[in-house]
């Protein structure tokens, strides 16, 4: 194997001609969203299919039910094996005149002594997978081969839900088999700090509709005398907290662990107090559970929100009506080892428990998924952690995502594979909305990055 220093030098030199491959893949206009655009799709993964073929993976188009995935594969007999996923998909440009260059032209700009790459795709999900196609490249350059086997998997429909993919992933596990999977679509802590997301949490949804009367109720008639559907529904939903902002349906907290002391400190060291997290939109007090970093709030924490409540008249003007009926949606970010159907038979029962006798409810419950955790002595974790300090010269931070990237549990429900989600986007990419950009560094220390990590994985 040549000396990795070899390697990032081939990587610092070859710059230029990285950015015109990427350029040449943000061309592409594969929205997946658009059926006008599946012939786009295709040709994304054409496009990446060539290149993978030209570094010496043995590489396939394979189809789904909507857009294809492109599968490579360089094994290495005897060496740890990984599986990268990304995205060649990307999110339509609508309001075409907000951009202020041509989306599917990309460049380089320069803004305020920062150079960024410009265009759809270019942070989401393009850019980053670019990071790792661009590190195997160098390694093979200056080495023939990659440090450890390697299996590469880019979908065409992440913005589509995935559609297709789990299934997929089922009928194809053994062309899958790796010792662990790595992610490139998450961000930094910030643009010094790498970060890997450690943990992300699960999602439990249910629309609930309260019925009291047959029929809506003139209030001078009926008001004080007949239940009035949307008054029980409030009272059920301020019901779900206590004065302390924890969640107080029975059995909530099972399966929730504590984070180490270590991990703690180090989160309490990043500096997000309430007025970083919540001054930028307006506030300042937070709302959760008292006593807790806001960082764990929003990461390491479960959570319960109403996501809508709708009753009664809500037109211009007046309307002196008791409404018949009153529904609500709300959801419950889960973590660690909290289960969606438990909690599902938990929460019908307290929302019965609170519905008068001659009320009725009715429940609709929307696909949930667990929490994603890794164990935190993972030796792949500690690798790259290491590998991104010696890069980025700081600490990498371990974090956790307050969202839920259903894929990642398929990986690990399908595959009984644990998964690495290590970004080099930040949080003013704009990614999904007009300018979308992708800073040069994030490309260029993206790229080292990986180089870095894939030898650390070879060895252990």
């Amino acid at each position: 194997m040549a000396a990795l220093d070899a390697i990032l030098n081939d990587i610092d030199t070859d710059l230029e001609n990285a950015l015109e491959r990427l350029f040449a893949f943000l061309r592409i206009p594969s929205i997946s969203t658009d059926p006008a655009y599946a012939g786009q799709c295709r040709e994304a993964a054409a496009w990446l299919a060539g290149d993978l073929t030209a570094l010496g993976f043995a590489t396939s188009v394979e189809e789904t039910s909507l857009h294809p995935v492109v599968l490579a594969h360089k094994p290495k007999p005897g060496a740890p094996h990984v599986l990268f996923y990304g995205h060649y998909d990307v999110q339509p440009v609508d309001p075409l005149d907000l951009w202020t260059t041509p989306p599917f032209e990309p460049h380089v700009a320069s803004e305020e002594g920062r150079k960024k790459i410009v265009g759809r795709g270019s942070s989401d999900d393009k850019g980053q997978v670019m990071t790792f196609v661009e590190a195997c490249r160098a390694h093979i350059a200056m080495s023939g081969e990659l440090p450890c086997g390697v299996t590469i998997l880019v979908e065409g429909a992440e913005e589509s839900g995935s559609q297709g993919l789990p299934e997929w992933v089922a009928a194809n596990r053994e062309k899958l088999d790796c010792d662990v999977v790595l992610v490139c679509d998450t961000t930094m802590w910030d643009r010094a700090t790498p970060a890997i997301t450690s943990s992300l949490r699960g999602l439990a949804y249910f629309e609930v509709k309260v019925t009291c009367a047959d029929r809506d109720l003139h209030s001078g008639f009926f008001g004080g005398a007949a239940r009035n559907p949307i008054h029980v529904l409030a009272k059920i939903i301020a019901d779900l907290h206590d004065a302390d902002g924890r969640v107080t349906i029975p059995g909530f907290y099972e399966g929730v662990r504590e984070r180490p002391a270590e991990v703690l400190e180090q989160w309490r060291g990043l500096g997000l107090t309430p007025e970083k997290l919540l001054g930028p939109i307006g506030l300042k007090e937070p709302a959760g559970e008292r006593g807790r970093l806001p960082i764990e709030l929003v990461q390491s924490r479960p959570s319960c929100d109403a996501n809508g409540i709708v009753g009664g008249y809500t037109g211009e003007g007046t309307k002196t009506v008791i409404a018949s009926t009153a529904s609500a949606k709300i959801s419950f970010r889960l973590v660690d080892d909290q289960d969606p159907q438990a909690l599902a038979r938990n929460f019908e029962a307290f929302v019965r428990e609170r519905i008068p006798a001659d009320c009725s409810v009715e429940f609709i419950t929307y696909k949930g998924s667990r929490a994603i955790s890794l164990p935190f002595d993972m030796p792949q974790l500690g690798a790259a952690k290491a590998a991104l300090a010696e890069e980025w010269g700081v600490p990498a931070v371990t974090v956790g995502a307050g969202g839920s990237i259903p894929i990642v549990g398929d990986f690990k429900r399908i595959l009984g594979r644990d998964t690495l989600l290590i970004g080099f986007g930040l949080d003013d990419d704009r990614i999904h909305s007009p300018n979308e950009k992708y800073d040069l560094t994030s490309f260029h220390k993206g790229t080292r990055s990986w180089a870095r990590i894939l030898t650390a994985l070879s060895q252990g």
